[in-house]
Parts: structure tokens; C-alpha cells; sequence
């Protein structure tokens, strides 16, 4: 993703992996709003230093982290986040392909 987007502009992607399960299962397709309220427990995607991820925004203190819901092996479940500017955006709503009452909103 690059800054060419209107950054208040919702978005769809493909989730990949495993490591949200089971709230998000791979090949769902999650529906980001990049100006999304953020707050304890929402699901988002965030930009880190080794690329972008799909996590639990979880308010640890003063600070806040990332948390993977099935980490994978040798993996770590929480991460710290270093500031809410790596958010972004907050997921809204989730679709599983040719399911649409599987279908499931955030808001």
C-alpha cells in the first residue's frame, strides 16, 4: 500500500495465515476503515518494521500491544506497539467467500 489513496477510504483484504484463528480463518476477506475509533480489543492492521499485520489492539498500562490469537510456534502471542501511528486502520467488517451468512460486523 502506498500514500497515492485517500487516506479516509475503506478497504478489503485477504486474510493470510493462521495466526487470528479463529476469529479470522485464512481466505476470509476482512474490511479495514482507515479512520476507524480505536480501542481496547479491536482487530487491526498495522504497519511494523518487518511489514504488515493483522492483530488484536490490546491496552497493556499506559501503552498498548499487539496480540496474535494463535501464534505460531516459537512465536510470541503479545508485542509491544510502539505508538497508535502503526495503526492502520480498524476492521469493520469480515466475509467468508460463498458464505454470506458467515458474515460478521465490528462496528
Amino acid at each position: 500500500m502506498t500514500g497515492d489513496c485517500a487516506g479516509g477510504e475503506v478497504f478489503a483484504l485477504r486474510v493470510l495465515g493462521h495466526d487470528m484463528a479463529p476469529e479470522f480463518s485464512h481466505g476470509e476477506i476482512i474490511v479495514v476503515e482507515p479512520d476507524g475509533a480505536l480501542r481496547d480489543g479491536s482487530f487491526v492492521l498495522a504497519e511494523l518494521a518487518d511489514g504488515w499485520t493483522l492483530r488484536q489492539l490490546c491496552r497493556r498500562g499506559d501503552g498498548w500491544a499487539l496480540r496474535a490469537l494463535n501464534p505460531a510456534p516459537g512465536s510470541a502471542p503479545e508485542q509491544p506497539l510502539p505508538g497508535l501511528g502503526a495503526v492502520r486502520g480498524v476492521v469493520i467488517q469480515k466475509a467468508v467467500p460463498g458464505r454470506r451468512r458467515l458474515s460478521k460486523s465490528y462496528l
